[in-house]
């Protein structure tokens, strides 16, 4: 048995090369894959150790992350984490230490076997990460997040959802609108997967797919709008959008959270002919206004003089009042007609308003006579 234990040993050493060679093929089809991630790769694959390699790889995990999070379809399936690489490095190398300590076989077996079992089977997933496990082939669980363990062999994780709010930019350049306008739209959608199983297994590359719903959805509501009610409306529109886009993506697992127009551009001509326009519009309103204004004066105009022909009281207060408000300058001359100087005597013009009233009272009898 002493001699299946230097056996034993090789194997761990080619299942990490074997692991260490799959993640480095990933790595080269995946761009997304940071260069870091593939020189790790690629050093750990020349070590005959494995607990070099499966080290190696875990410092570069964290280079990895950012870019997994912008890209969620760019994360291998091999994926290492320090729980598994730690116990996959105690457990070798107490089996290696056991060895040497001439300790009966099947203990380094053992223990070499345990490292091996766990250091493929220990994942991690972070709070906002949620794996996709396959058994034979089949769906299995969505675990995390936090720790779980794969049975060697027949489990496999599909794929690593992330469950964070992301933002996509779209752009419709050169649509038409319904009124036949060329514009320029900007839009961000903000989007999640609330269901990692569906997004898993219902389509092959969600983020992408949600990026070309977004983009056809914007240009058909361009298409269907006028170009006045996308300046003005920007809310009416963003609901319709949110609603459209998110009816395609439900489908799949993916909830759109809003839709925002961030510019509508329109070219240069448009613009001097719709600022013309609006000058032209403000010139009418103020003109309208003036005239409102002058009507609205000279109906007060007429309704006052009624009341100083009724009233020669009225009138006089109201000469009075001139008087008075154009004799506050002091050293300032004032020279007034003596018919307006008569006519602020109440008897006098009481007195003509009585023989106006009498003559014309009596021309109507003399007439009869």
């Amino acid at each position: 048995m002493r001699a299946l234990f230097p056996f034993f040993i090789a194997l761990a050493f080619i299942v990490i090369a074997n692991i260490a060679a799959a993640a480095r093929k990933q790595a080269k089809e995946r761009p997304g894959v940071p260069q870091v991630m593939k020189r790790a790769v690629r050093t750990a694959a020349r070590f005959e150790s494995g607990a070099v390699a499966f080290d190696m790889i875990t410092k570069a995990r964290a280079a990895q992350q950012a870019r997994i999070s912008s890209n969620p379809n760019s994360q291998p399936e091999v994926r290492m984490n320090p729980i598994s690489a730690l116990i996959f490095v105690i457990f070798v190398g107490g089996a290696v230490l056991a060895f040497l300590a001439r300790m009966p076989v099947p203990v380094p077996i053992a223990l070499a076997l345990i490292g091996i079992f766990l250091g493929y089977s220990v994942k991690m997933a972070q709070q906002w990460e949620r794996a996709v496990v396959l058994r034979l082939g089949k769906l299995h669980a969505v675990k995390g997040p936090g720790l779980f363990i794969l049975v060697p062999i027949i489990d496999a994780v599909a794929t690593w959802i992330d469950q964070r709010i992301r933002t996509t930019e779209v752009n419709a350049e050169q649509a038409l609108t319904r009124d036949t306008v060329p514009v320029n739209v900007d839009a961000i959608v903000f989007w999640m997967v609330h269901d990692a199983e569906r997004a898993a297994l219902e389509i092959a590359d969600y983020a992408s797919a949600v990026q070309r719903v977004a983009q056809t959805s914007l240009r058909e509501m361009i298409g269907s709008s006028v170009l006045s009610e996308l300046l003005s409306d920007r809310k009416t529109a963003d609901a319709e959008l949110k609603e459209v886009i998110g009816t395609k993506t439900a489908e799949w697992g993916v909830t759109v959270n809003s839709v925002e127009i961030r510019d509508v551009a329109i070219p240069d001509t448009l613009q001097d002919a719709m600022s013309r326009q609006a000058q032209a519009e403000r010139e009418k309103q103020a003109r309208v206004t003036l005239g409102a204004a002058e009507e609205e004066v000279a109906q007060k105009f007429l309704n006052a003089a009624k009341i100083y022909a009724s009233s020669p009281e009225a009138l006089q207060l109201r000469a009075m009042n001139i008087i008075y408000e154009t004799t506050k300058e002091r050293g300032a001359t004032i020279l007034m007609p003596t018919s307006m100087v008569d006519a602020m005597n109440p008897g006098a013009a009481a007195f003509a308003l009585n023989m106006a009233k009498i003559d014309a009272g009596q021309k109507p009898q003399g007439g009869n006579g």
